[in-house]
C-alpha cells in the first residue's frame, strides 16, 4: 500500500539549472493523489533557502517543510548533542550553520559536505587532526559521484569521508540518504509508515537500495540524472522497478493506488 511519496530532486525533477522534460506536470499529478510528499536531497553545495529558490524559478513550488536536507539534520543534531562544528563543506552552505546556540560545548564534531574545491590537504588534514583528537564524524552524504554541471559524473562527498575514515580509523555517522533516520524523519513528518512510502531517485545506492534497507516499501530507479545503464543490476536490494523519467514513475505510482 502507497500513502506517501519521497523524491530525490537533482537527477529526478531538475537537472542543472532547468526541469527535466515533463517533471512539473508529473510533480502534479503526483500532489492530485491527494498523498503526501517529501523531498529529500544529498545535495550540500547549495542552502536550503537557494534550493527553494532555484526550484521556485523552474516552476516547482515546495514548501520548506517539505524539503528535507542534510544540512537541516546535522544542524539539529549539533544542537541536541551540545557540538561545536568543525566545517569541511562549500562556503555556501555555512549559512545553514549560522547562528547555533553560543552554549554549545567544548566538544567538537567534524563536519563534511561537499567542500568541492575546499578539499585540500590542509582542510582534510586539519579534519583527521580534530578526528584524532576526539572529535565526532559526521558525513552530510556519502554519495560516491554526482552529475555535474557539464553533463559528467563528478566525485562527491564519500570519496573524501571514506578518505578521513581511513585516515582515522573512525567511521562516519551519516545523516542524509542512505541513513535510516534521514528517511524515518520524513516518514514521521508525513506520519506515514516507512513501509508505505515510495521512494524516486537516481542513485541506485542512496536513493533505491538505501531505501528499502530503511525499510521504505517501494524504490523506483529512475533512467535520468546520474543512471548508468544497468546500474541496477548490482543493487542490493534491487529496485522495486526501473523506469524511464519522473513521468514514468508518476504513472506507475499512481497506477497502485
Amino acid at each position: 500500500m502507497i500513502r506517501g511519496i519521497l523524491i530525490d530532486l537533482s537527477g529526478v525533477i531538475y537537472i542543472g539549472g532547468g526541469p527535466i522534460a515533463g517533471a512539473p506536470e508529473a510533480l502534479s499529478r503526483i500532489r492530485k493523489s491527494g498523498f503526501p510528499v517529501r523531498f529529500l536531497t544529498n545535495t550540500t553545495r547549495t542552502p536550503k533557502r537557494g534550493l527553494l529558490d532555484r526550484l521556485s524559478r523552474m516552476g516547482f513550488e515546495i514548501a520548506a517543510d517539505e524539503l528535507f536536507t542534510p544540512a537541516q539534520a546535522a544542524r539539529e543534531l549539533l544542537i541536541e548533542r551540545g557540538l561545536a562544528p568543525h566545517l569541511l563543506i562549500h562556503p555556501a552552505l555555512e549559512e545553514d550553520f549560522r547562528d547555533l546556540p553560543a552554549s554549545l560545548g567544548k566538544n567538537r564534531a567534524v563536519v563534511v559536505g561537499d567542500a568541492a574545491d575546499g578539499f585540500t590537504y590542509q582542510a582534510l588534514n586539519a579534519a583527521f587532526r580534530d578526528l584524532a583528537d576526539g572529535a565526532e564524524f559526521l558525513a552530510l552524504a556519502q554519495n560516491r559521484t554526482f552529475l555535474d554541471a557539464d553533463g559528467r559524473l563528478s566525485l562527491d562527498t564519500g570519496a573524501f569521508v571514506a578518505a578521513l575514515e581511513y585516515a582515522s580509523g573512525r567511521s562516519a555517522t551519516v545523516l542524509g540518504k542512505p541513513s535510516v533516520d534521514f528517511y524515518a524523519e520524513a516518514a514521521r513528518d508525513m506520519d506515514v509508515q516507512m513501509g508505505d512510502l515510495v521512494m524516486i531517485g537516481d542513485d541506485v545506492e542512496s536513493d533505491v537500495s538505501g531505501a528499502l534497507s530503511a525499510g521504505v516499501g517501494h524504490a523506483l530507479l529512475v533512467r535520468t540524472g546520474k543512471y548508468t545503464p544497468g546500474a541496477e543490476a548490482a543493487a542490493e536490494p534491487v529496485p522495486t522497478a526501473v523506469v524511464d523519467d519522473i513521468g514514468a514513475a508518476a504513472d506507475w505510482i499512481l497506477a497502485r493506488i
